[in-house]
């Protein structure tokens, strides 16, 4: 009886210990979404607005807004650290004070970081402003401030021509590793900033991630009838 008690309590533990690494890893791939910024990407024409958020990551709220801009010293987003805290909200944003890298912080927890580019020309080239997943489809596009019709655009990587699209975009529809790099696009002459395509490890389907905490699940019953039957 004390045998079959203590294979009950283990299998418990073993059980509870399952749910904390599923829950952990689920947070994981939720928090890689920060931190936030509207509008979703990485390049931004000047005085546009720009905002930047940390509130929701591990659940939490009250994170501050770090950048560091220029290779200067880092900064709360808010020039008050005491109502630093919640989403940075840059009203006008400017070349030389907001292009930079912005993170999430909280007494030791730190984000990972994104970059924002803001540029004083005309042609922008919207890109992810996370890493993709491996396997994912991804879109660029260029966007013009003079223009919103009729546009064809030359896309580069790493500085050598791909192609023109009429239509502005230019989709991936299956990254991998070697799609990372550095990518502009033109229009009519007019180049945008450089932005980095980031690609990260192969992503598991929904059904290799089911069959894989399946297996977890029921390996402790296997063990548990072996042990205790």
């Amino acid at each position: 009886m004390e045998v079959t008690a203590l294979c009950i309590r283990l299998l418990v533990t073993v059980l509870l210990l399952l749910i904390v690494q599923v829950d952990f890893s689920c947070s994981q791939t939720a928090d890689e979404a920060f931190p936030q910024v509207v509008q979703d990407r990485q390049q931004h024409f000047e005085y546009d607005p720009i905002e930047v958020s940390c509130e929701g990551l591990e659940g939490l709220t009250g994170w501050r807004v770090m950048r560091k801009v220029k290779e200067k010293d880092v900064k709360t987003c808010s020039p008050d650290w005491t109502t630093s805290t919640g989403p940075c909200k840059i009203t006008n944003a400017f070349q030389t004070s907001d292009s930079g890298e912005y993170w999430c912080e909280m007494g030791g927890k730190k984000s990972n970081a994104v970059n924002i580019t803001v540029t004083t020309g005309s042609v922008i080239l919207e890109s992810p402003v996370h890493p993709v997943k491996q396997g994912d489809a991804v879109s660029l596009y260029c966007i013009s401030k003079l223009t919103s019709s009729n546009i064809t655009a030359e896309f580069s990587k790493n500085g050598h021509v791909m192609e023109s699209r009429s239509t502005g975009n230019l989709t991936i529809e299956s990254v991998s590793t070697s799609n990372e790099g550095l990518y502009t696009c033109k229009i009519s002459g007019v180049e945008s900033p450089g932005s980095w395509l980031t690609v990260r490890g192969e992503s598991y389907h929904w059904f290799n991630i089911h069959l894989f905490y399946c297996i977890k699940l029921y390996l402790p019953y296997l063990l548990y009838a072996e042990v205790c039957g």
